[in-house]
């Protein structure tokens, strides 16, 4: 992004200038259109989504209902997912546990956002001893591999749904906030930032008005990234025994069921939920690769069409 020269006309005219490199989201869009994995990621999501909120709703059966007359059945008309080692229609099972997956994975990585945002702001903006404080907090958390901690802390709690929000949320908000504190830095010396000083704008409007904009390009990134992860974390705990538990279905939890029959070749309670965990992380990277180049070449764009070094 090129520097912003102060106008001879004053501060307005640099604070104008500085406002006019934010991404805005008409442009975006227009890349975003243009590009096919954003068109793959866009259909993929919204497929899984559709998957697991509208379908139960069109297949109406529960994924509570025990059958032990057909446990273990493989794919039929009655049944097109087969039944699980309980007899539960897969199919249901499936969309059901979609929902728990999808909706614990959006609500942690969107929270992660809110603190990563507020603490990476604070800390690019008041520096001294609130930057050196919050980094080596960073720096604490970032020691501890994520998922050894998470399996900690299920351990010591009964997991619930908003357990699990808040362990994901607390472990993942420091990367928001090293890029966001990365980004407020750099923009925080340029020229109509200091105009905004200059017109006495309080610090609070700075950093919203001026600031957070400028940086919400990196933000909805990384917080895509973020959703696929933290999905893949749901997953993973589910698999080991210590996420939700029974009987509330989701994609882990059914495929560690699944692995104590594989060696009978029930195929139909493996692929199922394995197949759903690997389109909607896939769907979302896509999303997350074709949003940060769209951003890129909007703040190219608006730098003066510099192209990559």
């Amino acid at each position: 992004m090129a520097s912003v020269r102060l106008d001879p006309a004053g501060p307005e005219a640099a604070l104008a200038d500085g406002l006019d490199r934010v991404p805005r989201g008409g442009r975006v869009f227009d890349t975003l259109r243009r590009h096919p994995l954003a068109w793959v990621g866009a259909l993929g999501f919204a497929f899984m989504v559709a998957f697991a909120f509208a379908g139960p709703i069109l297949y109406g059966v529960s994924p509570y209902a025990i059958h032990m007359a057909v446990t273990l059945q493989p794919p039929s008309h009655g049944f097109p997912l087969g039944t699980d080692n309980l007899g539960r229609d897969e199919l249901a099972t499936v969309m059901y546990g979609g929902r728990t997956s999808i909706l614990v994975g959006l609500s942690a990585a969107l929270s992660a956002m809110v603190i990563g945002v507020f603490v990476g702001l604070v800390a690019a903006w008041f520096g001294g001893w609130a930057d050196t404080v919050l980094m080596r907090l960073i720096d604490l958390l970032r020691s501890i591999p994520n998922l050894f901690l998470l399996i900690f802390l299920s351990a010591m709690f009964v997991p619930t749904a908003l357990l699990l929000v808040v362990l994901i949320a607390f472990l993942s908000w420091s990367a928001i906030a090293r890029l966001v504190r990365a980004e407020v830095l750099s923009l925080r010396e340029r020229t109509f930032v200091e105009a905004s000083v200059a017109s006495g704008a309080s610090r609070s409007r700075i950093m919203l008005r001026h600031l957070l904009p400028n940086a919400m390009g990196t933000v909805v990134v990384a917080t895509t990234f973020l959703v696929a992860d933290a999905i893949l974390l749901v997953a993973a705990l589910s698999f080991l025994g210590l996420g939700l538990p029974p009987p509330a279905p989701n994609w882990g939890a059914e495929l560690a069921t699944a692995m104590n029959y594989l060696a009978n070749d029930n195929w139909w309670m493996v692929y199922p939920p394995g197949l759903c965990i690997l389109v909607t992380v896939i769907s979302i990277n896509f999303l997350g690769d074709a949003l940060r180049e769209a951003f890129d070449a909007r703040l190219q764009t608006a730098g003066g069409g510099r192209g990559r070094g």
